[in-house]
């Protein structure tokens, strides 16, 4: 049976064959949602309320957030926004701007459900495709179709001299280095340092930067599941990190530093002081997060020895015939990048946030 939706012009699925009924969140769905994810295995922050709270708080996408339930129990659920721009033109995206999404669900029929659902939500709004950015293979229900990417993890339930040990020699060796600097770390909710070293390493990279909204966005929405973390040498801020804390989990997500002071080794002495402080309060696993295969930011974190994994992403193609590829390795921005990392630092602040929003 098919009720419409006259908000987004969607459906709400159920079916004879099963107990199963498919629909769009409403107010009172959003803690029983966090409970959901925050109980599975494969949840992340970027399944959260908060990140949707964050997201259209900050951006011009329409949340389509779905749920499979058995009656009044949760099965599966479907972090979903709908994105329209002149690049990407109509897709719907779960989700954008973060590394993981896709759909959790507790069982493969729950999963089967809510991915024929999205399916027809986007043939409904006449989407180009759909894009589900799997974390595990478990997620998927289709075939994943984009392998550009990998993540990273390693454990970290255990003693600093352990934890030094786990991570190969190079690195480590370059850890030792940054730890005999005379240094001191500061745990703030201010934005001004990290959005100056994070805009500027932005920049170097050829990509916009975020508006300062978004992080105000998230430090609101996810309270004290998030934090800012400064290193500051002889005065100076040299690498700041902003990180999500989820499960036994932490998630370094935005993070940059000073390239002047590159010889101190800012990152290796960032990432695992961030390493060694979580673990005493009882966090298990350090997730490094997204790289693009090849990349520079994939060559760094190889080197720390730890656990690799193939991002299943998948893109379900509703209008378009073909994957499209949005990624700044493909050839057709490589001078739109050189000319970005030449223009002032002043001019892609402002400039940034307009265009970041075009590649979610």
């Amino acid at each position: 049976m098919i009720h419409q939706h006259s908000a987004i012009g969607t459906s709400v699925l159920s079916s004879a064959s099963t107990s199963l009924s498919v629909r769009l969140l409403m107010p009172g769905d959003c803690s029983p949602w966090d409970e959901f994810v925050s109980s599975h295995a494969q949840g992340s922050p970027f399944h959260l309320q908060a990140w949707r709270k964050s997201i259209e708080a900050t951006f011009d996408y329409k949340s389509i957030y779905m749920l499979a339930t058995d009656g009044a129990r949760i099965r599966a659920v479907l972090p979903l926004f709908l994105v329209k721009n002149v690049l990407v033109k109509k897709a719907l995206i779960s989700s954008p701007f973060a590394v993981y999404g896709g759909i959790l669900a507790d069982s493969p029929e729950a999963a089967a459900v809510l991915y024929d659902a999205v399916r027809k939500c986007g043939q409904e709004l006449g989407v180009e495709y759909i894009e589900l950015r799997n974390a595990y293979e478990c997620q998927c229900v289709g075939t994943p179709n984009i392998s550009r990417y990998v993540t990273f993890t390693h454990r970290i339930d255990r003693s600093e001299d352990a934890l030094l040990e786990s991570i190969p020699r190079k690195t480590r060796y370059m850890i030792r280095k940054s730890l005999k600097q005379d240094y001191t770390v500061r745990t703030t909710r201010a934005l001004d340092t990290f959005e100056a070293l994070y805009s500027e390493n932005l920049r170097r990279l050829g990509t916009p930067a975020f508006p300062r909204r978004h992080f105000e966005a998230l430090l609101r929405n996810f309270g004290n599941m998030v934090d800012i973390r400064e290193f500051h040498v002889g005065g100076r801020a040299i690498a700041a990190v902003l990180t999500f804390y989820f499960q036994d989990q932490i998630l370094p997500y935005y993070g940059a530093s000073d390239p002047v002071y590159n010889a101190l080794a800012p990152n290796n002495l960032m990432y695992f002081d961030l390493m060694r402080s979580s673990s005493a309060l009882g966090f298990r696993t350090f997730d490094f997060g997204r790289s693009k295969t090849g990349s520079g930011s994939y060559e760094f974190k190889a080197h720390w020895g730890m656990q690799e994994r193939q991002l299943p992403y998948e893109m379900i193609l509703i209008r378009r015939k073909t994957v499209p590829n949005f990624s700044p390795a493909n050839p057709v921005y490589e001078w739109p990048i050189r000319i970005w990392q030449r223009m002032p630092l002043r001019l892609t602040r402002a400039l940034g946030p307009m265009l970041v929003r075009l590649v979610p």
